[in-house]
């Protein structure tokens, strides 16, 4: 059992980081030495049938290490940042539960500040006819009159919501709404019973596109347009949420618009560069906590020696 320096705590081990920059090389490198399972923090792995898109671990490699939180919920379906939350959770207890270090493992990071942070995220589900007569508010009276009826409901919240982002204004008004507090009261942070240690992984900004531009190259290569070609066939439409992920909405419009495919490989790697420059402003917000080493020059072993904890 591991012994951590923190009495009562165990060990969670967070390796973060842009895409393409070898999250999962480490990942499956660790495991060659330590007792080791994965939890994604990947917001787009937890959909079933979308597998070369969101990069999800082949079979070679759910076969060697075993692998949580992914392929949860179909592509039509929606899973809420509480139950991912909880999904993450309950398996990383699991893991401890059977004397292996869990890694939580992505580049998601509202899913990783969610666990380690220690969220407490109002389970209230969805009101679909509520959220279409706040929709249908936004827009008859603007974006903004919607703000106001969050900043007379929850001033707190709405100071931290963009009244530009229509979406979480309507997810704040809900939870006022339906649970009759403030969406600010109902998300407070306890801290996890954890003894966290995080690792970022990064490379040259250049590198790093260089990277991901290829990745998407080889995903083309690897059948990615016949993945989308199949979920639309199959009755997903790139309307939902989930086919708004990196390549999934550029391969429809060239599968349904008639868009060359060059053009939708260079307008994913593009997209996937804005991405990763989203990805790094939410990195900073977590502070100096982060470790951050190299992702093209990792050394495992001597990654371990730098643990606190024991075998």
């Amino acid at each position: 059992m591991w012994r951590t320096r923190l009495i009562g705590e165990q060990p969670l081990l967070v390796i973060l980081g842009p895409t393409s920059v070898g999250k999962t090389t480490l990942a499956l490198g660790l495991a060659e030495y330590l007792p080791v399972e994965v939890v994604s923090a990947d917001s787009r792995q937890i959909y079933r049938y979308m597998d070369i898109g969101t990069a999800k671990p082949r079979s070679s490699e759910l076969a060697a290490v075993p692998h949580h939180c992914i392929d949860m919920v179909n592509p039509d379906e929606n899973l809420s940042l509480a139950l991912v939350k909880r999904a993450m959770t309950d398996a990383i207890d699991a893991i401890h539960g059977r004397g292996h270090l869990p890694l939580l493992v992505g580049g998601t990071g509202q899913y990783i500040s969610a666990v380690i942070d220690g969220w407490s995220i109002p389970e209230v589900p969805p009101n679909h006819v509520l959220r279409a007569e706040l929709e249908a508010f936004a827009a008859e009276y603007g974006a903004l009159a919607l703000h106001d009826r969050l900043v007379t409901l929850d001033p707190a919240a709405a100071a931290t919501i963009p009244y530009q982002n229509v979406r979480r204004v309507i997810r704040a008004l809900e939870v006022c709404l339906e649970a009759g507090q403030p969406i600010t009261e109902l998300q407070r942070k306890i801290p996890p019973p954890y003894d966290v240690v995080v690792w970022g992984l990064t490379l040259e900004r250049d590198d790093l596109y260089v990277q991901a531009d290829r990745r998407v190259e080889a995903m083309i290569e690897g059948g990615f347009v016949d993945e989308v070609r199949g979920l639309l066939a199959s009755g997903y439409p790139r309307t939902l949420p989930s086919m708004s992920g990196l390549g999934y909405r550029e391969l429809a419009a060239h599968l349904e618009d008639g868009l060359p495919l060059s053009e939708a490989i260079v307008l994913t790697q593009n997209a996937t560069h804005d991405f990763i420059r989203r990805q790094y402003t939410w990195f900073r917000k977590m502070g100096e906590r982060v470790v951050w080493h190299n992702g093209g020059a990792l050394a495992v072993e001597t990654l371990i020696d730098t643990l606190p904890w024991q075998w």
